[in-house]
């Protein structure tokens, strides 16, 4: 008869032998795990390297499209992988998410999956920044025609909620130029001009408020320090000088007649004189589906006397920039030419314009660029 003795000794040697058997089993499989995971991580890496993407794409056959919302944490992006029927234990996705140090790395936007990837793939695909797409938004561009460049890229944003942020900026008050833009109920878009114009990189299901926000981080990066200086020291505002820019650049053809243009116009406000741009007019008549003119006509500059954009119905500054100047605009309308000129018009020769401080000699400078015009073109209809 064994002993208790014996019997109690022999127990706690079988279960210190089943501990190290179990620990051992554990450290091998989870070994065999880390290599495993180490060669898939090594594959999918070496994938994104070569193409600059993921290697599951829109159009890869089978493709399943995941959307994470900006500020998802690991629990909703594993509902939303649920949802989808890429992972059937939402508890375990976060537990391994926590375990493989991918907590706190997932990148907002559209990415694409397949049947079959493992918990991990799954993870480090959405730790890597989704494929964007490429918009390039010239200077001088209003908020209409981004609209347009941003559909035409494929992103898919709500026009209305898009226009109405552009109206009520209220989510963007932590930017300080936003802050002292001045509201008015005849401005059209508050945050128009402010949209700087470049070339940018979108998700093609970027929110509303990330869209604006994409533009609105260049344009504090843009707006530097000096610039705020240099408005103080001209005595206008940022939205003051901003405005004045955009009308600058689509007057402009030619970028090294942008601070003579700039000193035309603050001789003219100083002067106490409209403006008198065809920009606000051709920007209005945009507004209202109407194509722009080059020479209007008196009835067509009328047809706007009652809007406050008419710089030639109202003297000072519109309410607001009619389109997104770029830098040069802006300096130009900050750093304008000390001329004293009050005038200007096309030469009709590169883009070129011809100044005068003489309201005889611009009608003049008009009259001749128009003779030229027509000559030119009763030679294209002759040949």
């Amino acid at each position: 008869m064994v002993s208790k003795r014996v019997t109690r000794t022999l127990t706690i040697v079988l279960v210190i032998f089943l501990l190290i058997s179990v620990t051992a089993a554990g450290f091998y499989f989870g070994f065999s795990y880390v290599l495993s995971q180490n060669g898939r991580f090594d594959q999918l890496e070496a994938a994104f390297e070569e193409t600059g993407h993921s290697p599951i794409t829109e159009t890869t056959p089978g493709a399943i499209e995941i959307i994470i919302p900006r500020a998802s944490d690991t629990k909703d992006i594993a509902e939303i992988l649920e949802d989808k029927g890429m992972i059937g234990n939402t508890l375990m996705f976060t537990i391994l998410s926590k375990f493989n140090g991918f907590d706190g790395n997932y990148i907002a936007g559209t990415h694409y999956l397949m049947e079959g990837l493992s918990y991990d793939e799954i993870m480090f695909i959405l730790t890597r920044r989704p494929q964007p797409v490429q918009v390039t938004f010239p200077e001088g561009i209003s908020y209409r025609q981004m609209k347009q460049r941003l559909k035409e890229a494929g992103v898919k944003y709500d026009e209305n909620a898009l226009d109405n942020m552009m109206r009520r900026p209220n989510l963007f008050l932590d930017y300080d130029f936003v802050k002292q833009i001045k509201a008015s109920e005849d401005r059209d878009w508050l945050l128009q001009g402010y949209l700087f114009p470049d070339t940018y990189y979108f998700d093609v299901n970027s929110d509303e408020e990330t869209i604006i926000r994409t533009f609105l981080n260049n344009t504090e990066k843009k707006l530097t320090q000096e610039i705020y200086d240099r408005a103080d020291y001209m005595n206008m505002t940022i939205d003051e000088a901003i405005t004045l820019a955009s009308i600058i650049q689509a007057e402009a053809s030619d970028v090294t007649e942008m601070a003579d243009i700039g000193g035309v116009f603050h001789n003219r406000m100083k002067a106490e004189m409209t403006l008198s741009s065809d920009t606000t007019i051709n920007y209005l008549r945009a507004e209202n589906s109407m194509e722009p003119v080059l020479w209007l006509t008196l009835g067509q500059i009328e047809m706007f006397n009652n809007n406050a954009y008419s710089t030639h119905a109202n003297p000072g500054l519109p309410p607001g920039p009619i389109n997104s100047p770029g830098i040069a605009a802006i300096e130009a309308a900050l750093w304008p030419a000390n001329n004293g000129y009050y005038y200007f018009s096309a030469t009709g020769e590169d883009g070129k314009s011809q100044f005068t401080s003489s309201y005889e000699q611009h009608q003049a400078n008009i009259a001749a660029y128009q003779q030229r015009l027509e000559e030119e073109a009763n030679e294209t209809n002759q040949e």
